[in-house]
């Protein structure tokens, strides 16, 4: 079968162990994410099966349309929000998902970008790297509250982290937070407004669906104190658009520690965060090591060798 990766930003899913299981077939991939909508057409018209990684190409209508070779979709991951699923439907496209949730990764970065920002251990070791001697006072992580807005699996390890550090825990969401942050003895806000009020660090753990995209607007950051740092390793659209970059010029919250943007990928340093001193930017790292991709990926491609065997498949419609 004919194959095509697009989008493949580290250049390495031909060095994961697991991509032996496409040796039989004609793989094509493509590292740099397509110039336009024709050069994307171009690219993924001879595909029978497209691997798609996560959420970096829009599946529309209007894509799969021009694409009349295209039998399968498997998507490296459990769902996406940039599939049309009907479209895909119609045209006799399937979409095979993964099982696997593996937290561990998103919630070290996480755990990282916090230390990292409070602490200015990314512009101290840049300004020394210049010749510099450090000039800056950080914030100490001890004492202070770590606001959780979402305590599922990604959230419990984060929290669980800071409370290991001396943070105060203070946790938001719906009933299943509550319940979880009773049972460990945690904090839980009274609500929204209150976990962004009284927290020094506010961590999103909140997964994207219909009812939680723009679930924080600038009504949420105005609330947040000037010398609070808010972390989004989740996805950019659980907060209202263009309502982070206002509240940090605005001064409500002081920092960002960001991984996931509107737009991706961002190339030739064309984001209005990457100039602002307060906010720490990383190119969608959470999960991305090692042991994840073999995970995921492993899962999208025996789905693909099944299909090419007639065997069953995990179907997302």
């Amino acid at each position: 079968m004919k194959i095509v990766i697009p989008d493949d930003y580290q250049d390495m899913v031909d060095r994961l162990s697991c991509f032996g299981l496409l040796a039989e077939h004609d793989v094509t991939r493509y590292r740099e994410p397509a110039a336009d909508f024709e050069q994307l057409v171009g690219r993924l018209h001879p595909a029978e099966v497209i691997v798609a990684i996560r959420e970096r190409v829009d599946f529309s209508r209007a894509l799969i349309e021009r694409l009349p070779n295209l039998k399968l979709i498997a998507l490296v991951g459990r769902a996406s929000t940039t599939i049309d699923y009907q479209a895909c439907k119609d045209h006799g496209v399937l979409v095979s998902i993964g099982v696997s949730n593996a937290p561990t990764a998103p919630a070290e970065l996480t755990v990282a970008l916090i230390v990292a920002s409070r602490r200015n251990i990314a512009l101290e070791a840049e300004r020394m790297r210049r010749g510099d001697w450090p000039c800056t006072l950080s914030h100490r992580l001890a004492g202070s509250t770590l606001g959780i807005f979402g305590l599922g699996a990604i959230g419990s390890i984060v929290a669980k982290a800071g409370a290991g550090m001396g943070m105060n825990i203070l946790a938001w969401g719906q009933d299943t937070s509550a319940a979880k942050a009773r049972a460990v003895g945690y904090d839980f806000a009274a609500s929204k407004a209150d976990l962004f009020e009284r927290a020094d660090v506010l961590s999103l753990h909140v997964r994207l669906r219909p009812d939680t995209r723009g679930i924080v607007g600038p009504e949420d950051l105005a609330r947040m104190k000037p010398t609070a740092l808010l972390v989004n390793t989740s996805r950019a659209e659980l907060i209202q658009p263009g309502a982070l970059l206002a509240g940090l010029r605005a001064g409500r919250p002081g920092y960002a520690a960001v991984d996931v943007y509107e737009q991706e990928p961002i190339t030739g340093g064309d984001h209005p965060y990457l100039s602002m001193p307060n906010v720490l930017c990383t190119p969608h790292l959470g999960w991305a090591e090692w042991d994840n991709f073999e995970l995921y990926f492993r899962e999208c491609f025996e789905q693909v060798v099944a299909y090419a065997r007639g065997a069953p498949m995990r179907l997302a419609h």
